[in-house]
């Protein structure tokens, strides 16, 4: 009898999933861009584009008119990628750089070559990012998510800042995560040297991403650029791989989460909606404005933050 029970349930709940599916999926798609807007004549940037949700925003920025350039670690994956949205696209204008967003002095070679051979960047979009990973170093010493999703992407926008300024009106979409709720900027041993956990170091890089964000959009202010961050929701994506407890979850709940092209939707929207011309330094999710974790509104941590960043980076920026 007990067996007969268990089948049943099995058969009831499996029923139930079966008819609640297109409604589970409809809820865990979440936004979408709505704006027709095009690119036409316009050049965006993508960091890590080469696979997930920077990926799908490359297809649909490329669609749209843009010359679309995906900066990616790895150039023969990324040529991979470009072949794709090029398939995908008719007459898209794609191509690959090499960037290493772990080492500085790729970084500052990227940038150079890119402002000797661009003339206008009217999109950046800092979608690259490591997750979980085990505890790792940059080439120049930083905690490797810290080190990548946050320090990274500081100095490749300081370093393009110049030429975002010079193709104006232009946006800055900075891709956070609603684990920035569970982030503390721990100052005290900001590159986890005393004590590391990946998952709570995860929570740490994309809260920083928050407070830059926070942080340059009031300095940017009358210079027609704009940056907001934006959270694109549970992806099912290769940013997982590092972690086998989220790999199993991700697998057992695929129902819920999203397609890597319902996650780039908001940072689509944030990049071309024409309601955002001058809306800065906010956040967004599902292509709507989103609530900030209190430690990610602190005015004094997103100033020391900041100060420290530029320190550790050997760079100033008023």
């Amino acid at each position: 009898m007990v067996l007969v029970f268990i089948c049943i349930s099995f058969g009831v709940i499996g029923l139930l999933m079966m008819l609640l599916f297109p409604h589970i999926r409809k809820y865990a798609a979440g936004g979408v861009c709505r704006s027709q807007a095009r690119l036409d004549g316009k050049t965006v940037l993508i960091t890590g584009a080469n696979t997930g949700i920077g990926k799908e925003t490359a297809v649909d920025l490329a669609s749209r008119g843009a010359r679309v350039i995906l900066a990616c670690r790895d150039v023969e994956k990324g040529e991979i990628a470009a072949a794709e949205i090029r398939t995908r696209v008719g007459g898209a204008k794609v191509e690959v750089r090499e960037l290493d967003l772990a080492d500085t002095s790729s970084i500052r070679a990227f940038a150079q070559k890119f402002l000797k051979e661009v003339n206008h960047l009217h999109v950046l979009i800092n979608n690259a990012g490591v997750m979980m990973c085990p505890y790792m170093k940059t080439a120049d010493g930083f905690e490797m998510q810290l080190g990548v999703n946050h320090l990274g992407h500081f100095l490749l926008t300081y370093l393009l800042i110049g030429l975002l300024k010079r193709s104006a009106p232009s946006r800055i979409v900075v891709v956070s995560s609603l684990a920035h709720y569970f982030g503390w900027i721990r100052l005290h041993d900001l590159m986890s040297q005393g004590s590391y956990n990946s998952g709570l170091a995860y929570c740490q890089s994309k809260l920083a991403n928050i407070l830059f964000t926070r942080e340059l959009g009031p300095r940017l202010q009358g210079s027609k650029v704009t940056v907001n961050s934006v959270h694109p929701g549970s992806v099912r994506s290769e940013l997982v791989r590092h972690s086998t407890v989220m790999s199993l979850l991700f697998t057992f709940f695929g129902m819920f989460l999203k397609t890597p092209q319902e996650g780039a939707q908001t940072s689509i929207y944030c990049a071309v909606a024409e309601e955002l011309d001058s809306i800065s330094g906010k956040h967004f999710s599902d292509c709507t404005p989103a609530f900030v974790a209190p430690q990610g509104r602190s005015e004094d941590t997103k100033r020391k933050l900041w100060d420290i960043s530029c320190d550790l980076l050997g760079i100033e920026w008023d």
